[in-house]
């Protein structure tokens, strides 16, 4: 990053034009610099340059010596009047001799050369020589006859003069050079120098409350390109090299002291760090290959893009320090920096606050939204407290802003693509997962009906415990109904799905082991072909651990005392869970499933229930690779204890009306009238 910053030297001073200075006392030169012409002076010197070009014509003497013949011709053969006698035609070859050493344009060249203020042309004549004619020099075919009549002497009278016909004799001889025309044009736009004059050193430039002026702004911005060019043609570059990279790797070192005293768990998967650097530098990388060349980039570059994706994918406060560290970077290069900070610190909470509750992919839409106007009310408000009102809006920034939102709405695309490539799934993902109607889980509801109530109960144990305890409530949840899945394969052969036949009573244990088992590596089968995030397919992986079927295990270890049993065969392949949100699924799964066997319900009786499960789990050290506290397990034995105890509770016994008392009117039980008890 240290390498493509655009340039290794950063002006000191901060000025627009209107601004007051804002530093203390007078600024004068340190040495002599040249005072360099606006663009917009530029740009107008070469407008004129372009309104006012000049055509060069070459005269054509042929032209002159054939219509002067032809004149002679029609005089000698009696085809004019007798009354032009050779006193008329001495006088008629003399002005033709005038006009076209003059020169003739057509009636469009003159017409286009009277329309210019103050036009001119140039006649290159047989030595090269280029002879300036103004409008007033030269003649279209109209102007010329009427010189030639008007310009009779007096003796001759003026309607013998008209017999003559001079409108016969008189074509254009000049024509364009189209070569020359564009050389000499070439040469004029490149006489534009950017130089209007030169500070001398000690000169005063600028003084505290001076408002900047355009001037002022000129000189100033020669200052800058003469101090950057010193700075940068000495030694001094190296030394300024090391102290860029020194300050950017100070701000990534913020965000890694960040994530090492708060967020320590994400650098324990590579993908983490790697996905906030690329980022952060991706944005960055953007600013300084941009904003140089055109700094209206400024605010078009989407950075809020960084604290939306950050946001979606890890969580709040890593996403602010990562944009927060991203801007810092960004207004190196930005022109009024601290304009430029605030506007996105703003518009990187706005980010923050609409998306508390991501759920759905519309919630990014409402965001960009947000964001653009946010962004555009700050800047304004900035610009006005610094400023004042200016005399003329700058209204471009709404343009560079609706250019901005259109890229913010490119997100909603990109939290797909992040999923992919690095295995993320997002609270949209999740809550769209989580949705009982997807294929998978519709197919569940009506395969194994029991096995997706089942999976129902667990989700609601295991995301009320991980709410409890600090986790990622949708994750669980979406993991629970899908854990079970590979159950449809062979729903029967499961407690939860058989009627008063039971298949395991006719296989051998270990077979039957075998079949509970596979549900896992089925299910893992089964989501993998439909494309589930990996996240929920290591709930169908991890939910029974390394665990054993005790049931069958214990039987065939029984019926088999003297046959060392291959413990293998009735362990599930693994592995243990790595995440709170495995481990409390984990705990739910096994608490719910066991709960069904109880053959009394009382809170007491729970209460053992859970403690003996649970208990049993984490002593056995399934739980082990967990973040899980003991204090975190207590929590979420007091969850599953309230949550069994709502889903079991004892429902009232309704009394039966007796038939044929007097007086006794039949009645609806309260079901039935629309009433649900307690």
């Amino acid at each position: 990053m240290a390498i493509i910053y655009p340039s290794m030297v950063k002006f000191k001073y901060d000025y627009g034009i209107g601004q007051p200075w804002r530093y203390e006392g007078v600024l004068t030169a340190p040495y002599n610099f040249p005072v360099y012409k606006s663009d917009a002076d530029k740009v107008a010197e070469r407008d004129s340059i372009e309104r006012t070009k000049v055509n060069y014509y070459t005269i054509n003497n042929e032209a002159k010596i054939a219509q002067k013949n032809h004149l002679t011709q029609d005089f000698t053969s009696g085809l004019m009047n007798p009354e032009v006698t050779s006193e008329y035609m001495k006088y008629a070859l003399k002005v033709l001799d005038k006009i076209y050493e003059q020169g003739i344009l057509s009636n469009d060249s003159y017409e286009q050369l009277i329309s210019q203020e103050n036009g001119y042309i140039f006649i290159v004549d047989e030595m090269n020589v280029a002879k300036k004619r103004s409008s007033t020099e030269v003649f279209n075919a109209r102007k010329a006859y009427d010189y030639a009549i008007s310009q009779a002497p007096q003796g001759l009278k003026p309607d013998v003069v008209q017999e003559i016909n001079f409108e016969k004799y008189l074509i254009s001889n000049l024509r364009r050079d189209d070569a020359k025309t564009q050389q000499m044009h070439n040469a004029r736009l490149a006489t534009i120098t950017e130089v209007v004059g030169e500070v001398q050193k000690g000169e005063r430039i600028v003084g505290t409350g001076d408002v900047v002026t355009p001037e002022i702004y000129q000189v100033l911005e020669g200052y800058r390109k003469a101090f950057e060019s010193e700075a940068t043609s000495t030694n001094e570059g190296i030394v300024l090299f090391i102290g860029l990279a020194i300050v950017i790797l100070l701000l990534f070192m913020v965000v890694y002291s960040y994530l090492i005293a708060f967020r320590a768990e994400l650098l324990t998967e590579l993908r983490n760090p790697l996905f906030i650097v690329l980022n952060i530098c991706f944005m960055v990388t953007l600013a300084y290959l941009l904003i140089p060349i055109e700094p209206s980039a400024t605010y078009i570059i989407p950075f809020s893009i960084v604290a939306i994706q950050v946001r979606v994918f890890i969580d709040s406060r890593t996403a602010s320090i990562t944009h927060l560290a991203t801007i810092l970077l960004a207004s190196l290069v930005v022109p009024s920096p601290l304009i430029f900070i605030i506007t996105q610190v703003v518009a990187g909470r706005i980010v923050l606050i609409t998306l508390r509750n991501l759920s759905q992919r519309s919630d990014l839409i409402r965001t960009s939204f947000a964001v653009f106007f946010g962004m555009l009310i700050t800047y304004y408000a900035l610009t006005f407290s610094i400023e004042g009102i200016p005399d003329q809006m700058d209204w471009n920034i709404i343009f560079y802003l609706t250019i901005n939102f259109i890229f913010l709405m490119f997100t909603y695309l990109m939290v797909y693509l992040i999923e992919r490539v690095f295995g993320y799934i997002s609270s949209i993902s999740l809550v769209e997962l989580s949705d009982i109607n997807k294929p998978l889980l519709r197919q569940l509801s009506e395969v194994a009906p029991g096995t997706f109530q089942h999976s129902l109960n667990v989700s609601t144990l295991a995301s009320e415990a991980i709410g409890e305890i600090g986790g990622d409530v949708r994750l669980v949840r979406s993991g629970a109904l899908y854990h079970d899945i590979g159950k449809m394969k062979n729903p029967t052969y499961f407690t939860e799905n058989q009627g008063a036949n039971n298949p395991h009573d006719r296989l051998p244990y270990d077979q039957s082991a075998k079949i509970i088992i596979k549900h896992v590596t089925d299910g893992i089968e089964m989501a993998e072909k439909a494309n589930l995030p990996k996240p929920i397919i290591d709930f169908i992986r991890t939910h029974h651990g390394l665990g054993m079927t005790k049931y069958f295990y214990i039987k065939y270890k029984n019926e088999n005392p003297d046959i060392v049993v291959d413990e293998s065969i009735f362990r599930y392949p693994g592995p243990n869970p790595w995440t709170k949100e495995q481990g409390i699924m984990m705990l739910a799964d096994a608490v719910e499933a066991s709960s069904r066997s109880l053959k009394e319900i009382t809170e007491q009786v729970l209460i053992d229930h859970v403690n003996k499960i649970v208990d049993g789990i984490a002593s056995e050290g399934y739980l082990k690779n967990t973040p899980l506290t003991f204090r975190d397990i207590e929590v979420a034995k007091h969850v599953f204890t309230d949550k069994l105890r709502n889903m079991y509770h004892s429902r009232i016994d309704y009394p039966e009306l007796k038939r044929g008392v007097k007086g006794d009117k039949p009645t609806l039980p309260q079901e039935d009238a629309g009433e649900q008890p307690e």
